[in-house]
């Protein structure tokens, strides 16, 4: 028995040991969750010449190795591991870039070694990328965008903060399945309803139905959430999507002209966003000329160029009549991702509808 007691003891230690010798080599914890952190560029990767250059500076300098390193306070959240997979300013982002970080991030989600997924964004063209994960990737673990509003070497940088809250959430396992977040200035947003409001300041992103919720000091604080279709119960999928369908947004104001929508159509475009003014309105001379696009196979989408609100089915046209679509509470920009989307994904214009309503 006593002998029998001390092999048990032996045969502990020898498990602790070895298990102390299995972190030190991978440097990964077993009761510790595993954050990719995949970095795009932006102004969260930006540098500036000098420390009171908050608005001048160049963005997409600082690979993620770095950034990673620079706050050491990550590893006490998480296993952090990053990757390059871009390094480039957010208003340089194409359809291909789109394509290749959704596969990436459904790639790693597949993973069971990966809890969640961080990606660092700049913020002009972040809301685009978030949303369209959100209607991509299917996967219910934590997905999160962040970027900053202030480089890296600026004093007051924001950027150090929002990619720690960020892998605190996606490193939480009561972020799964809420889709795609957006975490910068101690908020946490949801994907498809944050949108860029304002630049220069740091409290730059807004949900026009509120925030999901707010993390300070490393803790969530959760409030809503999004009533919506998104990853796990989307019906788009990455995996199955070889390519975006061309869609253009053209922009009214007074006085506005058929040009920039003649010319989207000659171009190839299969939908234009209509950015209409109030309710997706329509001026009078413009429409026979949407009606004609219309009628030669280009999708017809009204959203509006106001921030707020959102435009009504047959309130300020006849859309059924004439067979188009509108936008709901979607921006241009993101009503611009759904249909690219969608129409891909082979929908007509009544299923189009269906899915700005469920989407």
């Amino acid at each position: 028995m006593l002998r029998a007691s001390r092999c048990g003891k032996y045969l502990a230690v020898l498990a602790l040991a070895l298990a102390s010798s299995l972190f030190a080599i991978t440097g990964f914890a077993a009761d510790r969750a595993h954050v990719v952190v995949l970095a795009t560029g932006g102004t969260i990767a930006g540098a500036g010449a000098d420390a009171a250059n908050s608005a001048t500076y160049q963005a997409a300098k600082v690979p993620v190795d770095k950034l990673i390193a620079g706050i050491p306070e990550l590893a006490k959240v998480a296993d952090v591991t990053g990757e390059q997979v871009f390094q480039i300013a957010s208003e340089s982002f194409t359809n291909d870039n789109l394509m290749i970080l959704g596969r990436r991030v459904s790639a790693l989600l597949k993973d069971p070694k990966v809890d969640g997924v961080v990606i660092t964004h700049g913020t002009d063209t972040l809301e685009e990328t978030a949303f369209f994960l959100n209607l991509v990737i299917h996967s219910d673990k934590p997905i999160v965008v962040v970027g900053s509003m202030r480089p890296g070497t600026a004093i007051s940088a924001d950027g150090a903060l929002n990619l720690l809250d960020a892998v605190s959430v996606a490193a939480n396992p009561e972020s799964r399945g809420r889709g795609v977040l957006v975490v910068m200035n101690d908020q946490i947003d949801a994907a498809r309803d944050v949108t860029k409001t304002i630049n220069i300041k740091t409290n730059a992103f807004v949900s026009q139905w509120g925030a999901l919720g707010m993390i300070v000091e490393g803790k969530s604080y959760w409030f809503r959430k999004v009533d919506k279709k998104h990853t796990i119960n989307s019906e788009f999928d990455i995996d199955r999507l070889k390519e975006l369908a061309p869609v253009e947004i053209a922009y009214a104001y007074g006085n506005v002209g058929k040009e920039a929508y003649s010319a989207f159509a000659a171009a190839g475009a299969k939908a234009i966003i209509h950015a209409g003014t109030g309710n997706g309105s329509v001026a009078n001379r413009m429409v026979p000329v949407l009606r004609d696009l219309q009628d030669h196979g280009v999708q017809i989408i009204r959203s509006a160029r106001v921030w707020g609100g959102f435009v009504l089915r047959n309130a300020e046209q006849p859309d059924d009549q004439y067979g188009w679509v509108v936008a709901h509470d979607l921006n241009p920009q993101k009503a611009k991702i759904l249909a690219s989307v969608a129409i891909a994904s082979g929908m007509d214009a009544k299923a189009l509808q269906k899915a700005y309503w469920e989407y």
